[in-house]
């Protein structure tokens, strides 16, 4: 009906980079990778614009380490159309300070922390107290837990996702489902079964890359395990995006999703997440 409340888009995956010449956001030395092309904000919110998202969240990058001063940046200029997910690490001397004096200085903005479990050398202390406390203090500050890691190193997080039953957490790119065996992945279909949790649909490959996998089934079964409400849209902003490719970006999710009604479909593409993140259209 032309009188309902439109939900809104809400892309809950995206990065930017300064690029190498920008001087005053220079790239960590841990950083895994280095883009040279600078994805701006401003550019962001034009893609947007142009696209018909109204909402993203910005996911701080690993070229970045737990040095967050390009994403404060990009939230100023967002002006309330950018969120972010900050990257600090368990056992460091000064994560769960700098994190603390980072949620405080942007009030609102910073909405998930984002823990990876990906590079062999860069796991999480899995089962030590420095994992919990981390956890711990960016629950305590609101944010939800953001999940990116390899199937096999599910059981490691499950502790944590048990006992704290009320943070949200926000499973990455499907759970990264043809990097791991399908029994793998089955135990992260299997964490639907904790209210706490939130598939996001992000990152989605194309049938032809290796293993060949075909992704379409894989996100049938999670549609069906996490339901609609439990469901959220990210990705396809990127280096060489343009608002074509953007907008193509989310039909391709909403093609995953076309057996659901259309207002379910408007809950995935962007209705959950508004509520999750606490985006208020203007």
């Amino acid at each position: 009906m032309a009188d309902e409340k439109r939900l809104p888009i809400v892309d809950t995956h995206v990065h930017c980079f300064a690029g190498t010449a920008d001087k005053r956001f220079p790239y960590h030395k841990d950083g895994a990778y280095q883009p040279e092309k600078a994805s701006t904000p401003e550019d962001l919110l034009d893609g947007m614009k142009q696209a018909g998202v109204d909402f993203t969240v910005i996911v701080h990058p690993e070229p970045y380490q737990d040095d967050h001063r390009y994403l404060e940046h990009c939230l100023d200029v967002g002006k309330g159309k950018l969120k972010g997910t900050c990257l600090f690490f368990a056992g460091r001397p000064n994560s769960i300070r700098d994190m603390t004096a980072l949620v405080k200085r942007q009030p609102g903005k910073i909405v998930t922390l984002r823990i990876h479990a990906y590079a062999p050398d860069r796991l999480p202390p899995f089962g030590k107290p420095e994992l919990r406390e981390l956890w711990k203090a960016a629950s305590d500050l609101g944010l939800a837990i953001q999940l990116h890691f390899e199937p096999r190193h599910a059981p490691g997080f499950e502790p944590l996702i048990r006992e704290f039953s009320k943070t949200r957490v926000i499973i990455d790119h499907l759970g990264r489902p043809l990097q791991g065996t399908p029994e793998e992945h089955d135990r992260v279909v299997k964490w639907s079964r904790f209210e706490n949790t939130v598939m996001k649909l992000s990152s989605i490959p194309l049938t032809r890359t290796y293993p060949h996998r075909d992704i379409g089934p894989i996100i049938d079964t999670l549609i069906k395990a996490f339901g609609p409400d439990r469901l959220i849209y990210g990705g396809g902003w990127g280096e060489g995006s343009t608002a074509e490719s953007y907008r193509a970006s989310v039909e391709r999710v909403r093609s995953f999703v076309s057996d659901l009604s259309a207002a379910d479909q408007a809950k995935v593409l962007g209705g959950n997440a508004a509520k999750l993140f606490g985006f208020v259209a203007s």
